[in-house]
């Protein structure tokens, strides 16, 4: 039954701000839509609560995700029908795959016009149904807080994600008797006792143990639990694909990160390991390089808050739900002595560490000395987000995270993301610096949010490594279909003029030695600031040219 006393006479539109204010929304992102213009004039009422109006949905989307990572809360994004939904399902995707906690609010037709292919009709909760937690309609204007308090419920609890509420346009006027419950706690569920005793009876007989850290470190808070287990046991530590501010990068611990292009000391420590303790990660596709690397012979130790991930892909010898902090405090109940593997741990985490290093000459592709620029002269603390696309692949081999909370990336590998993520980054952290890496490619698809960033005086630096070409989809062109290039050259975008043109400064320089110099012009702007820095198409990839890929297909 329904508290009388707390109930209160509201429309639908106010009652969803009344929950908003509740779960201590300060941003939330959009475009606005006609559809839900109730809910934008209520938000107008509230002080608290800031809009943030992009200039594509997609792009909103990506600032509310980013946000959602660096502030460890709730992102909320709002869109318009069915078109509006559609441009901003990138976002969900991401948020889904990436396991970020997200609230989708789209206004929707009419309830009357339903079923006529109303004008941009779609059956919102259809849509995003397999892409979300959960996706629901309102259509009583009574249940209004039930729903979206329980939308915040399910997108934080758990394996965290996106859920989407369909708004139609005349159940936001309709007013009801409005009751707003309190917030929900976030359940953290801990091991049994019989699972810390499973844990450490393999662990005593592994030779070469092994943790992969995943995102639920990050979502738990984990980071110092997961540094007093690994030194409590001398295990060694690799991060899951993006996931590399799970642990310290220059901790003696630290064994690399599996993500794309992973390098051969990593490979060779995850195949000579025989039992694995993955945390918080759903084992995904690049992870585990396309399902390989954890063969059965391997003892397999998963712990994940959500128990449909433990089996998914690999059935686990112990699988354990809990919150990765939970676990990894349980844990310390542990005892066994890791003398038998300390020597090798050592060593593995010495391979990375010689494989990462960055030892500069003057015949390095701009790149990499971008990337030695950036460590050089960024603060410890400082958010980088990046795009999808190989450029990354620099940022990944070389750029070292030594403090938690430093890096958000899209696991889900969306293109267009990294400077949009960049803007909710900012605005959850204004006093850290943020630095945003992207191609030509990916940044076209959303280089209009730079706008955003100069109408909001959201002071960033956007990199753009600029090849004129997809440059991903070109190396995967050499390395299946040699020489037969299609659809992949671009033409040139004078990225720093675009800048300029919407209020940013812009620059664009071909050395490093240009490079050193406006970038500490750009530390110093108290606006959005892009960098274009012009590459060799040859350069492909961190490791290989054009002309080698191509020469190695002829061998």
């Amino acid at each position: 039954m329904r508290d009388k006393l707390n109930e209160s006479e509201m429309t639908s539109a106010q009652a969803i701000v009344a929950c908003l204010k509740k779960e201590n929304v300060e941003k939330v992102f959009c475009v606005p839509g006609e559809s839900y213009l109730a809910l934008l004039d209520a938000i107008y009422e509230e002080p608290e609560i800031e809009i943030i109006s992009a200039r594509h949905e997609g792009g909103a989307a990506f600032m509310a995700e980013g946000y959602a990572k660096a502030s460890l809360t709730t992102g909320v994004v709002l869109a318009t029908r069915g078109v509006g939904g559609a441009n901003l399902s990138i976002g969900v995707h991401t948020a889904f795959q990436d396991s970020t906690p997200m609230v989708v609010m789209l206004g929707q037709v009419h309830s009357e016009h339903r079923g006529r292919e109303g004008f941009q009709e779609i059956d919102l909760d259809q849509y995003f149904k397999h892409i979300s937690k959960w996706a629901v309609e309102i259509k009583d204007a009574h249940r209004t807080p039930e729903i979206v308090q329980r939308a915040f419920r399910i997108a934080k609890s758990g394996r965290p994600g996106p859920v989407v509420i369909s708004l139609p346009e005349d159940v936001l006027r309709k007013v009801a008797k409005m009751n707003v419950g309190p917030v929900s706690r976030i359940p953290k569920p801990a091991p049994t006792t019989e699972d810390v005793e499973e844990v450490e009876a393999y662990l005593k007989k592994a030779r070469h143990p092994l943790i992969i850290a995943g995102g639920g470190i990050k979502s738990a808070q984990a980071e110092a639990a997961l540094i007093d287990f690994a030194e409590t046991n001398e295990l060694p530590v690799i991060a899951a694909f993006r996931r590399q501010d799970s642990f310290p990068n220059h901790h003696r611990l630290y064994t690399g990160h599996l993500g794309l292009g992973a390098s051969e000391a990593v490979l060779k420590t995850v195949k000579e390991s025989d039992t694995i303790i993955a945390i918080g990660t759903r084992l995904s596709e690049v992870t585990t390089q396309d399902y390989q690397i954890i063969t059965h012979e391997k003892k397999l130790i998963h712990v994940d808050i959500d128990f449909m991930t433990l089996g998914k892909v690999y059935a686990p010898h112990v699988g354990i739900v809990s919150d990765a902090k939970e676990a990894l405090k349980a844990f310390k109940k542990i005892k066994i002595n890791p003398e038998k593997w300390i020597h090798w741990a050592k060593e593995k985490a010495n391979s990375n560490k010689l494989a990462s290093e960055l030892k500069l000459s003057a015949t390095d592709p701009i790149n990499k000395q971008v990337i030695a620029t950036l460590i050089e002269k960024l603060p410890s603390n400082t958010i980088i987000t990046n795009d999808a696309g190989n450029f990354a692949g620099w940022l990944h081999t070389f750029y070292p995270f030594n403090e938690k909370n430093t890096y958000v990336g899209p696991t889900s590998g969306a293109m267009g993301y990294g400077m949009p993520a960049a803007l909710g980054v900012k605005l959850a952290c204004p006093k850290t610096q943020v630095v945003a890496l992207s191609g030509d490619g990916g940044f076209m698809m959303t280089a209009q949010e730079l706008e955003t960033a100069v109408r909001y005086n959201i002071p960033i630096i956007a990199i753009v490594f600029n090849n004129n070409m997809y440059g991903t989809i070109r190396m995967h062109q050499e390395m299946h279909y040699p020489t037969r290039v299609i659809g992949t050259d671009l033409g040139r975008v004078a990225f720093d003029k675009l800048a300029e043109s919407m209020g940013a400064k812009g620059y664009s320089v071909e050395t490093s030695e240009a490079f050193n110099q406006v970038f500490d012009e750009a530390l110093k702007e108290a606006g959005p600031t892009l960098i274009e820095v012009i590459t060799n198409q040859q350069q492909i990839s961190v490791s290989a040219t054009i002309n080698q890929i191509q020469e190695n297909k002829e061998k």
